[in-house]
C-alpha cells in the first residue's frame, strides 16, 4: 500500500536580481528584476508503507526542499502530494500525530535544558498517554544507551549524543513516517555506526516509513535497499542500490595477492593498474572483461588470494550526478531554443 505518494510536485522561488553598481542598485529601488529559481521540478515518487527509501543528491537538489514540503512546513507551486491520505501543507492535526521530522543542522530540543524536559513538553503537545510516553522513553533510552544522560542539559551533550535524543524526541509519538535529513552529518565514525544500528532495529522492528536523505553512503548501504537520485530538482534515478551499480559504473575492481617472488610485470597489458605495493595490486577490469581477464592472470601468476569488488559507491553516486547535470543542461538548452 503506497503511504507516501507525490505528482507533478512543484516549488519555485521568486528571486531579486540586484545587479552591482550605486546606478543600477538605485534603479532598482523602482524597477526590480525577479527571476524563478526551482527548487523541485514536477516530481513523482510513490513509497510503500515500511520501506526505507534514500533520498540522494547534491547540494541544491532539492531534498531538503521535498521533505519540508512532505512535512508541511512550506506550501507548493503546483503539484499535489498525499502521506497517510492526508494534504501535508493542509497541516491537520491528525497528519502532524502521525510523522515526524529530524534535521540534522536543526535542534527541537531546548538548549539549556534536559532532554527529559524537552519529552515532557512533546508528550503534553502530542498526547501521549503517560503510561505509554514511560514506556517508549524507557525503550528508546535504552536501545541508544542514553538512559544516564537524560537529566545533563542538552548543550552538555556530545554532538552523537544529542542526535540520539533528537531521535527519541521524534519517535516517542511512535510515528507511521519518519523523514531524516542528514541524521549523522557531522558525526563520528562509532556515533554514525550506532546511529544505523538503532534505525536498522527499530525500523525493522515498527516497520514505520523512513525517507531517509544523506552525503554518507555509508548511511545508505547500511539502511536502504531503495534509493531515489533527485537533481536540480528533478528525479533521475529510482530504483535499488545494486541497479545504480550496474548502470553507472563501468568496471569493476579486482585485488590480487600475488605469491612470494612472483612479478606485477605485464599485468597493465591484462587491465588499468590502479597501484601496486607488493606482493599486493589493484587492477579496474570492464565489467564485461573480468572473467577473461581472471582468466589470464590465474593462468600467468600464482596467486595466494583474490577478491572481485564493486568500486565505492561514492564514486559511482558521483558519476550519476554528473550524467544527470548533463541531461539537465541538454533539457533546458532544448527549451530555450524551442
Amino acid at each position: 500500500m503506497a503511504i507516501i505518494e507525490i505528482e507533478n510536485l512543484t516549488k519555485t522561488y521568486r528571486v531579486y536580481q540586484k545587479r552591482e553598481g550605486l546606478v543600477a542598485a538605485i534603479r532598482g529601488l523602482w524597477h526590480r528584476e525577479y527571476r524563478d529559481v526551482y527548487a523541485v521540478r514536477g516530481i513523482n515518487l510513490t513509497v510503500e508503507q515500511g520501506e526505507f527509501v534514500a533520498f540522494l543528491g547534491p547540494n541544491g537538489a532539492g531534498k531538503t526542499t521535498t521533505l519540508k514540503l512532505l512535512s508541511g512546513v512550506i506550501y507548493p507551486t503546483s503539484g499535489t502530494a498525499r502521506v497517510m491520505g492526508f494534504v501535508p501543507w493542509e497541516r491537520h492535526n491528525e497528519y502532524r500525530r502521525r510523522f515526524a521530522l529530524v534535521m540534522g543542522q536543526k535542534n527541537q530540543l531546548w538548549w539549556d535544558l534536559p532532554a527529559q524536559e524537552s519529552y515532557r513538553l512533546h508528550q503534553q503537545i502530542y498526547r501521549i498517554p503517560p503510561e505509554d510516553f514511560q514506556r517508549r522513553l524507557d525503550e528508546l533510552s535504552e536501545l541508544l544507551r542514553v538512559r544516564e544522560l537524560l537529566g545533563r542539559p542538552v548543550r552538555e551533550l556530545s554532538l552523537g549524543e544529542r542526535m540520539k535524543m533528537e531521535l527519541i524526541a521524534a519517535l516517542l509519538h511512535a510515528p507511521d513516517v519518519l523523514f531524516l535529513d542528514e541524521p549523522t552529518i557531522g558525526l563520528d565514525v562509532v556515533a554514525q555506526h550506532n546511529i544505523q544500528e538503532f534505525l536498522k532495529f527499530y525500523q525493522r522492528e515498527r516497520r514505520i516509513t523512513i525517507l531517509l536523505t544523506s552525503h554518507y553512503m555509508q548511511d545508505v548501504e547500511a539502511l536502504c535497499k531503495r534509493v531515489v537520485v533527485i537533481n536540480d530538482g528533478v528525479i533521475q534515478f529510482d530504483g535499488s542500490l545494486d541497479e545504480i551499480v550496474d548502470s553507472f559504473s563501468g568496471y569493476r575492481v579486482v585485488r590480487l595477492h600475488l605469491a612470494e617472488g612472483q612479478s606485477a610485470e605485464g599485468l597493465a597489458r591484462l587491465a588499468e593498474v590502479e597501484s601496486i605495493e607488493l606482493p599486493r595490486v589493484t587492477l579496474r577490469c570492464p565489467r564485461g572483461e573480468v572473467a577473461r581477464v581472471l582468466a589470464r592472470v590465474l593462468e600467468d601468476y600464482r596467486i595466494v588470494d583474490l577478491s572481485v569488488e564493486d568500486p565505492p559507491l561514492e564514486e559511482t553516486i558521483a558519476r550519476l550526478y554528473e550524467n544527470a547535470r548533463g541531461e539537465n543542461r541538454q533539457s533546458l538548452a532544448a527549451a530555450t531554443e524551442a
